[in-house]
């Protein structure tokens, strides 16, 4: 009791917290001030040594003297002065050694479901910052809750290697990608609520098991696939036949590997210190919060999904079946030339569902941008005689995309120097960002952040395998390859702060940004242009996917290195399904003309360009560019200066990219942008609840479908 005593001390001016948390006034501070992590003095003053009588004194209730006894002198007034600070002290400060009992233990801290999202963020020196997260928003989440389970991130990688095909279907029809994580979700808490209610499982997923299944996926289903519709279906457009198939899978395994692991610094000091909004992943965060506090609206946005899929891939069959060929038909005797043009209809519900989500401004450029390309452009290249009359897409569109890819790829790069503060702060913060690491004690933060080392063992392995399988396959040198990888990292710095900042992931940018320094690197070397072009847009794409999943893990309180777990396991399964898709999808390049393919002609026709030089270029292809370049340029500037003026002129990106797909295309992403505009204006409410997921089930539904029938029209083709 003495050593009880001394510890407690006489404490009089020293702060404590009480049993309920708050602070017991005093003029000093200790250490804590959370209810879980208590406060320790920073110096205990010499307490008197208290018998075991005096210390239980309070708690024994006072007999009556004996008759006939003489009363002693009674307790001094100083041992009662003391004895009374003892016990003030002892119900003020609970040592944090010291197991508490029942009856002293705090309120457990409250999880993510019952406590609003901390968008507001904290303040403080950056280890207030984070201690201050892991006080009010870690705890009673990430330390409680199931997270990183085996169902977790089965379901995660199996749903996003089922998306993946909807996106690299969408990409080469559209040259358009999407998220696919938010899809997964709703799909994921649907499905085991029934696995639920079915006795299959014993408990439904929690919601930072959805964020795991979520990273899974995302990583399984967008990280790995951008990469194929682009660079990969570029150089096969050049060269004619494809990579060696072991080549692929480790040049895009390796490729998400990289941007993975890139993200583990920048998610400490963007997320954690800056604490960056990243507008998608606070979405995302209000949605899972919905999902699982109002169970019924899950189950409606979880069945407009499906019937949607359903309904687009009845379409889809439908118009497979006859339904195209029919209308086809019936077109061609109207519209004669106009229809080799892509002037007709065609009910491709994936294009509507795509331009429900894109919105009007986006859609309405692409409609008008098909309508001066196709209505206006190719007829006047059929009056020059450049091309015959009724010449049909593929052969028009190597003359029209030019201009397209010229009006996007400078609208990207000024759009992306305007970010010139963004970007500044991406270079400022660069030594926070490893300095993070020069501690030699952890803080509760760092025992659950992803290591340091796992960054350095991400580059370097990743460093190794590009560098050779650039130098043996591509005949790249290993100097290059070094070169696109530290670009990478830096570009990769800049293409997360602005995608946190502006919601926007300007990767293409960045791929053209590398092109451009190639180009004047190694002029006339095509190949390396475009593949060193694809490690910094791959690895760029991979980073700020992750640092989006990871917000949504911040605000909800969960475990960081258990996140990048989960999506660095979806890399396995999403490399080995995509790749394999996309060979059975596009086995030769006549497979690949197919489509529409934009993606890929816009990275070959820049590597052409910036690899061979313009003086190959017809004419009037380079005069297309020097227009093109100049329209994007007017298309950035006048909305940033004249914004009066620029609410009326078309965004450059869908004004471009209408070039290099079919007039019918754009038409039917305009018509999506209408319905869905109809539903905003006159059923708001269920507009804003069920808008998304129906739109999402029709671009899966659609894509799956099709991408269903292609292999099935390829096989019987093999027989």
């Amino acid at each position: 009791f003495g050593l009880n005593a001394a510890a407690y001390g006489a404490v009089s001016s020293t702060t404590f917290l009480n049993r309920e948390g708050t602070d017991c006034k005093s003029s000093m501070t200790g250490r804590g001030s959370s209810p879980t992590h208590r406060a320790e003095p920073v110096f205990l003053m010499r307490a008197a040594s208290l018998s075991v009588k005096d210390w239980l004194m309070p708690f024994i209730k006072p007999r009556a003297p004996r008759a006939g006894k003489p009363q002693a002198g009674g307790v001094p007034e100083e041992r009662k002065r003391q004895i009374r600070l003892f016990h003030r002290a002892r119900t003020c400060y609970v040592p944090a050694r010291m197991a508490p009992t029942e009856s002293q233990s705090s309120p457990a801290p409250l999880s993510c479901l019952e406590k609003p999202l901390p968008l507001d963020g904290f303040r403080g020196t950056p280890d207030e910052i984070e201690q201050q997260w892991y006080d009010r928003v870690y705890l009673g989440s990430g330390d409680r809750m199931k997270q990183l389970t085996w169902r977790a991130v089965i379901v995660g990688m199996l749903l996003g290697s089922i998306l993946s095909l909807t996106n690299l279907y969408a990409n080469l029809k559209m040259g358009w990608s999407f998220g696919v994580a938010l899809t997964a979700g709703i799909i994921s808490f649907a499905l085991w609520n029934a696995f639920v209610r079915l006795g299959i499982s014993k408990s439904p997923m929690t919601i930072l098991e959805n964020t795991c299944m979520q990273s899974a996926a995302s990583s399984a289903g967008y990280s790995t696939g951008g990469t194929l519709t682009s660079a990969v279906a570029a150089l096969l457009l050049l060269t004619g036949q494809h990579m060696p198939l072991g080549v692929t899978f480790a040049w895009i395994f390796f490729i998400a590997v990289l941007g993975v692991t890139m993200a583990i610094p920048m998610k400490r000091q963007m997320i954690n210190i800056e604490q960056i909004r990243f507008p998608d992943s606070i979405a995302t965060a209000e949605t899972l919060k919905v999902l699982y506090s109002e169970g019924k609206k899950a189950a409606g946005q979880a069945k407009a999904l499906l019937y949607s899929a359903l309904f687009a891939s009845a379409n889809a069959i439908a118009m497979a079946a006859g339904g195209e060929q029919w209308l086809g038909a019936a077109q061609q005797q109207i519209l004669g030339n106009w229809y080799q043009r892509t002037i007709f209809f065609k009910w491709d519900l994936m294009f509507v569902g795509a331009g429900a989500l894109v919105g009007m401004k986006t859609s309405l450029s692409l409609f008008i941008g098909g309508t001066v390309c196709w209505a206006l452009y190719v007829p006047w290249l059929e009056s020059q005689g450049l091309l015959p009359a009724g010449a049909g897409y593929r052969d028009s569109v190597g003359w029209t995309l030019w201009g397209g890819t010229a009006c996007m790829v400078v609208a990207s790069i000024v759009a992306f120097l305007f970010q010139w503060k963004s970007i500044a702060r991406s270079f400022s913060s660069l030594g926070a960002m490893f300095s993070l690491t020069k501690r030699r004690e952890l803080t509760d933060v760092e025992k659950i952040e992803t290591p340091m080392s796992w960054f350095l063992a991400g580059q370097l392995v990743s460093l190794a395998a590009l560098g050779y399988l650039a130098h043996v396959t591509f005949d790249v040198p290993y100097w290059m390859s070094c070169i696109a990888v530290v670009i990478s990292f830096f570009l990769a710095l800049v293409v997360c702060r602005i995608t946190g900042e502006a919601n926007i992931t300007p990767t293409g940018a960045m791929g053209k940004v590398t092109q451009l320094i190639f180009g004047g690197i190694a002029p006339g070397h095509v190949t390396a242009n475009l593949m060193a072009a694809n490690i910094t847009s791959g690895a760029s794409s991979s980073s700020a996917d992750l640092l989006v999943d990871l917000k949504v893990g911040y605000l909800l309180g969960a475990n960081p290195r258990k996140q990048f777990i989960a999506q660095f396991s979806g890399i396995f399964l999403g490399t080995l399904v995509s790749v394999l898709a996309f060979r059975s999808m596009v086995p030769d390049v006549d497979a690949l003309q197919a489509f529409n393919a934009p993606g890929a002609r816009t990275w070959a026709a820049t590597a052409e360009a910036l690899g061979m030089g313009f003086s190959h270029l017809h004419s009037i292809k380079v005069l297309s560019i020097i227009a093109g370049g100049i329209l994007g340029l007017i298309l950035v500037l006048v909305p940033r200066y004249l914004p009066a003026a620029g609410k009326w002129l078309p965004t450059p990106i869908g004004f471009g990219l209408a070039w290099a797909i079919q007039w019918n295309d754009s038409f039917l992403f305009f018509a999506g942008a209408v319905l869905g505009w109809a539903a905003d204006r006159f059923f708001k409410a269920k507009s804003k609840e069920y808008k998304i997921p129906t739109a999402s089930g029709i671009i899966a539904g659609a894509a799956l479908t099709g991408m269903a029938i292609l292999m099935f029209s390829i096989y019987q083709a093999a027989r």
